[in-house]
């Protein structure tokens, strides 16, 4: 069955999961101001999906993990991604993002959080390929949906040429490649070099896999040179979302600007002439915080308000008196709260 990846124009601009970061009332505005080609969730656990529903009998609406879930208007196609070290786990979280009515599960093989690696998901499964490939084959065979995989160039140090391959092989609907170590963290520049070694690996391996690059991408226009120059089929764009819900609007200038050019052209040619970026004011930028603070509240079960507070410091910034704002509003414990001191102050 063709899936939705098959479908994308190139080159496709899809969102970064972060945890605490995409959830439904993020996606809800970022859909608004400028949707990606792909919506992707916070990352889930599977097997405390199987624990809170099949062992603790959690009610879906009181589980803070289904709640991770939540699929709203206006945002698709849209992928889970979950992680877990155990096959029947990722099975079981397979089975149930489907009948969800998700359009695609991620498996989270990149994740350096101690806690995660802990349990020999995330990062931790560069070093157990037998392990990767298991948790891919039983994704595969637990439903219909496209599976994707997100990882990193190697653990200590870069050996794209040993773990590719192991991914490939499995044949992966999509690979997105963080063009870092886990040793590296976020601590370093990604090096978008070692992309053109995915993709002659992918090109050797399993050409039918898409290649998607991620690390330090901040906009549309920067993501289309990179793509141009790597050869690789998309960019995933993660912190550049930051206090930018707009990040991806420019996608559709950029595909009005080369309706009649083939792909290899835009390879050759990168970011079009003409290409434009709007420009949004303090103003747009403080109205967008205060939307995301009132749908934040409106997710169930309830997150901690303290959250926003990371999305307060990337849309407060870069303006005199940016900084004494950003402390009053940092004692906001409501959007009603943060409306207020915004009226009070601005």
């Amino acid at each position: 069955m063709k899936s939705f990846w098959q479908g994308l124009p190139k080159p496709f601009f899809v969102m970064a999961p972060m945890a605490d970061v995409t959830d439904v009332a993020f996606r809800a505005l970022v859909a608004k101001c400028g949707a990606p080609d792909v919506f992707w969730t916070e990352f889930v656990s599977a097997d405390g999906l199987y624990h809170t529903r099949e062992v603790l009998k959690m009610p879906d609406d009181e589980n803070p993990l289904m709640r991770d879930l939540a699929i709203g208007d206006g945002q698709r196609p849209i992928v889970a991604q979950i992680f877990s070290s155990k096959p029947e786990m990722v099975a079981y979280a397979t089975k149930l993002v489907s009948e969800l009515g998700f359009d695609g599960v991620d498996l989270n093989m990149g994740c350096p959080d101690r806690s995660i690696e802990r349990q020999g998901a995330g990062a931790a499964m560069i070093k157990t390929p037998d392990v990767a490939r298991a948790v891919i084959h039983a994704a595969k065979g637990a439903s219909n949906l496209p599976v994707s995989v997100k990882t990193r160039v190697g653990y200590n140090k870069e050996t794209l040429e040993e773990w590719l391959p192991v991914i490939l092989e499995e044949a992966p609907a999509a690979l997105t490649v963080h063009l870092r170590t886990r040793k590296q963290l976020s601590l370093v520049p990604a090096n978008w070099e070692w992309m053109k070694k995915v993709v002659e690996i992918r090109n050797r391996v399993n050409p039918d896999v898409l290649i998607i690059g991620n690390g330090d991408v901040t906009s549309v226009e920067q993501g289309t040179r990179l793509v141009a120059e790597s050869g690789c089929d998309g960019a995933m764009i993660g912190r550049g979302m930051f206090g930018n819900p707009w990040v991806f609007e420019g996608i559709s200038e950029l595909r009005k600007s080369h309706a009649d050019m083939e792909f290899q052209g835009l390879r050759k040619s990168g970011v079009p002439e003409g290409f434009k970026k709007s420009e949004h004011g303090l103003s747009e930028k403080l109205s967008a915080l205060i939307e995301l603070a009132y749908d934040f509240e409106k997710i169930t079960p309830p997150k901690n308000f303290s959250i926003l507070k990371k999305h307060i410091k990337a849309f407060v910034t870069g303006f005199s008196g940016a900084a004494d704002l950003r402390a009053k509003l940092m004692e906001a414990n409501s959007a009603a709260e943060l409306e207020s001191i915004l009226a009070q102050n601005t």
